[in-house]
């Protein structure tokens, strides 16, 4: 690892957080056999020394974006994913859907971003008392139309355009996701499970996708390497600011 990305996973942390716990063996997806271990009780145990090392190359990778001041778009909107994907994003100051991908988010952008723009038009209304203006009826359903806004797009009204890369829990359930970054071409992090197909993910991660406690490792890993990419480009900024001004004084 660098010295701007000190996050990193362990054998033992994924163990703890049961992510080696795949699917039942009936429900698998024979493109995930490369990663899988065995089976125990009909259920396959997934192979964790590949996963630990796609897991640090992926933070790695996500370190590296966040050091060149790119955004990662966090995407996890089944119940186990969703509070923490917002929690972790939210920490990380990066964009996420947590609610329910809208299909066109990023192949439709322009139309997504005038959803965003009504969206911060309502918002404001609430704030300076227009609403307060309206009829009761009205009110309640510029409230209705902001409150749905909120749920599809809060996470991404601040995004400012197409992400850099995806962060995935559950590459099977985000599949839309996923097939409208293939064709932009904007690379894919996902947690890919037993019964899940890797293709068109970028960085693989085979674990469990549903334990709580798993998903909830997996978004603060990523949340601090982030984070600590972050600050690796801000104290690069102040050292060239410094650079800047010694020169300046030299002269």
């Amino acid at each position: 690892m660098s010295d701007k990305n000190p996050t990193q996973i362990s054998m033992r942390d994924l163990l703890e957080a049961g992510a080696h716990f795949g699917h039942q063996t009936r429900f698998w997806n024979p493109k995930m056999n490369q990663y899988i271990f065995g089976a125990r009780n009909r259920i396959h145990i997934i192979n964790l020394e590949h996963t630990v090392k796609q897991f640090n190359e992926a933070l790695t990778f996500a370190n590296q974006q966040a050091a060149n001041r790119n955004k990662i778009l966090f995407v996890g909107t089944k119940r186990a994913a969703s509070g923490v994907i917002r929690e972790q994003a939210q920490r990380a100051g990066m964009p996420y859907i947590d609610h329910r991908w809208l299909g066109g988010t990023l192949t439709n952008w322009k139309t997504i971003r005038q959803s965003i723009t009504r969206l911060k038009e309502l918002e404001k209304q609430a704030e300076d008392g227009t609403f307060a203006k309206l009829t009761k009826r009205e009110a309640l359903e510029r409230t209705r139309d902001m409150e749905k806004l909120e749920r599809a797009l809060g996470g991404i009204k601040d995004m400012g355009g197409l992400p850099d890369a995806l962060f995935v829990i559950d590459v099977d359930h985000e599949a839309i996701a996923i097939k409208e970054a293939k064709n932009l071409g904007i690379p894919v992090i996902g947690i890919v499970d037993t019964n899940s197909n890797p293709d068109n993910v970028d960085y693989v991660i085979a674990a469990n996708d549903d334990a709580i406690r798993a998903v909830s490792l997996y978004a603060t890993a990523m949340a601090d390497a982030i984070i600590a990419g972050k600050e690796y480009a801000k104290t690069q900024g102040k050292a060239s600011e410094q650079e800047v001004g010694a020169e300046a004084a030299a002269e």
